[in-house]
């Protein structure tokens, strides 16, 4: 008599649809081939992540976009939502909480009651790159998906970028000029149609953990946002 098979692995939670779906790279998008044997690897080492290009997550009719990096490995990648299941997601998703831009409880997992209202969380890179360092080519051919989420985001004025990287192809995507708008937490940039970008240091946990972003610092972007969308 065989002995019973093993139980199957628990499938992560189904991340949700995006707000976006018209402008989201296909599910095996093909453009970038160090990102794509990046995923086929952890396809087959890990068949119940999520491994795929991560959607858009929020308000369809956000005034505040925030733009990130890239997911990560053990977060998006493995959950299919943004800032989803690590240390990065507990402090912005807290702090949107805070802000009246996040309703229900994040519980790190795509299948808790977290909900975005009045915001939209999107990625200069789509997909997972090597040691969350993708390279300038990964950068600027993902760059076409975020200039079609941004387009596709009519009512938004006002925007944060989550470090550097972030902060280079949101000034690109919004028309702005790189040399009149150097990257710096707190700064601001008017871009030629009126819309403003604020900088802020990544939320990540080594900037958590080395104290170069702290939560009082996170909450002051988005306390200027705020001021920003009342004054018009």
């Amino acid at each position: 008599m065989l002995p019973p098979s093993p139980p199957l692995p628990n499938p992560e939670p189904i991340a949700p649809p995006s707000p976006l779906a018209a402008t989201e790279p296909p599910h095996d998008c093909p453009r970038c081939p160090r990102l794509v044997a990046v995923r086929d690897a952890l396809r087959a080492e890990y068949p119940t992540w999520w491994n795929a290009p991560v959607p858009a997550f929020g308000d369809a009719a956000a005034w505040l976009g925030i733009i990130g990096l890239a997911p990560g490995k053990h977060g998006a990648n493995r959950t299919g939502r943004a800032f989803t299941g690590d240390s990065a997601g507990a402090l912005l998703y807290d702090t949107l909480t805070k802000f009246g831009l996040a309703s229900g409880t994040y519980e790190g997992k795509p299948g808790d009651t977290l909900a975005l209202d009045g915001a939209m969380i999107l990625n200069a890179v789509k997909c997972l790159p090597p040691e969350n360092k993708p390279t300038p080519e990964e950068i600027r051919t993902c760059r076409a998906f975020l200039d079609d989420q941004v387009a596709a985001l009519p009512n938004a004025r006002v925007f944060v970028a989550l470090g550097q990287i972030a902060h280079q192809s949101a000034v690109k995507v919004l028309g702005g000029r790189l040399p009149k708008a150097p990257f710096a937490h707190g700064a601001e940039h008017r871009m030629p149609d009126g819309r403003v970008l604020i900088d802020s240091y990544h939320c990540s946990r080594y900037n958590q953990n080395t104290g170069k972003l702290t939560s009082e610092m996170f909450e002051a972007v988005f306390a200027r946002a705020i001021v920003l969308r009342d004054m018009g």
